[in-house]
């Protein structure tokens, strides 16, 4: 071969190397398009025509929730006197061409929307309304979520991902799981991601950082106001390097009360300001802990949620109290060996006793 064939030889090498790399990038950003290779994966949400359902589904739609190449079924439930605004929703779902939207199931019927769900968000319950006692509003949802959680545990897909927004939150998914038996208890959590980001938000605007720039503050126990938002392991990202909330802050006095206290009625003073109760933020919270939940949560970050107490932190078992989590291939983990101070405690003693007299009320209206 001379040397002329021997660069006709290269050239044609080149081509078809530059070809075959172009032809393959050309196949990856079509897929991206297409989601080749992903089942649609079909998520319930409950209350679907409420405020936060609303707010919800098209974050769902968009991909907030699963990621931008996960396609989506939507099977949206709610009352009998909520159907037209229910297909409403839907209509607008239609309108709003998203393209990971592959359907929408909209119905009053509650085997029908659980068939074959992975995701379960149950947004829908009895709201407490002025001069109810805790008891009553348990009585209400008690009869919702017996007939929700028998069609979960018949219908939906095996291992399907449980997350209760409706309050009482951690009370009502007890409630659920005690109707739907076979149902794993890791499987089933309550949101306290909406505290959570309540108390990264407000580090940021004390400090006047970038919230994405604070890390691990935890939500203890239940969503109310005997919640305990603790910083004491939190850090923020400086120029300096990670160094922690309590450092940076340096006002122990603010830490303990009104920060704690601003979390703790942050939805009191939303409905008081808008009328209406939170729905965005509530939300936008509800897609970060389904996200973090299935795709994971970032190495050396957790997160809040209202899971199964193992006995962790001397909480007792059986309660759904929220701990700080991390999350991997689908499965949270409790994060262990963080050192509580006598303060944190005291606060973290005090939701749980609110948890085990929930339990208790609970318990005498399945009775």
């Amino acid at each position: 071969m001379d040397s002329m064939e021997y660069l006709q030889l290269l050239q044609k090498i080149l081509v078809v190397s530059v070809s075959l790399y172009l032809f393959s990038k050309i196949i990856k950003h079509m897929a991206t398009f297409i989601n080749v290779g992903k089942e649609p994966l079909r998520v319930l949400v409950t209350g679907a025509a409420g405020q936060i359902g609303y707010s919800l589904v098209p974050m769902i739609a968009k991909g907030m929730m699963l990621g931008q190449d996960q396609p989506i079924i939507l099977h949206l439930l709610d009352i009998e006197p909520a159907m037209e605004a229910l297909n409403g929703v839907k209509m607008e779902l239609i309108d709003s061409a998203f393209p990971l939207l592959k359907g929408v199931v909209a119905t009053t019927n509650a085997m029908e929307a659980c068939e074959d769900v992975d995701i379960a968000i149950m947004v829908g319950g009895y709201p407490r309304k002025e001069g109810m006692e805790r008891k009553d509003v348990m009585s209400e949802n008690v009869s919702i979520y017996k007939d929700q959680a028998a069609a979960l545990e018949m219908n939906a897909a095996p291992n399907c991902k449980i997350l209760v927004v409706a309050n009482p939150a951690n009370t009502n998914a007890l409630i659920l799981k005690e109707f739907a038996p076979s149902i794993p208890e890791k499987d089933i959590t309550c949101l306290t991601r909406l505290d959570h980001n309540r108390a990264l938000g407000q580090i940021s605007e004390k400090l006047n950082v970038d919230v994405s720039y604070v890390k691990n503050v935890i939500l203890w126990g239940n969503h109310s106001s005997t919640q305990y938002p603790d910083v004491n392991h939190a850090t923020v990202i400086t120029d300096s390097g990670e160094k922690s909330v309590n450092e940076l802050v340096a006002d122990d006095q603010w830490l303990k009360t009104e920060f704690i206290t601003t979390v703790q009625q942050r939805g009191a003073a939303i409905i008081k300001a808008r009328k209406l109760s939170s729905a965005m933020s509530a939300a936008s919270a509800a897609c970060d802990h389904i996200r973090d939940w299935v795709l994971g949560t970032p190495k050396g970050t957790w997160v809040s949620m209202g899971v199964y107490s193992d006995g962790s932190y001397g909480i007792p078992s059986g309660l759904i109290y929220s701990f700080p989590v991390t999350c991997e291939k689908g499965e949270w983990s409790i994060v262990q060996g963080l050192k509580i101070d006598e303060f944190s405690r005291e606060k973290m003693d005090a939701t749980a006793k609110e948890l085990i007299e929930e339990k208790a009320i609970a318990h005498s209206c399945l009775n």
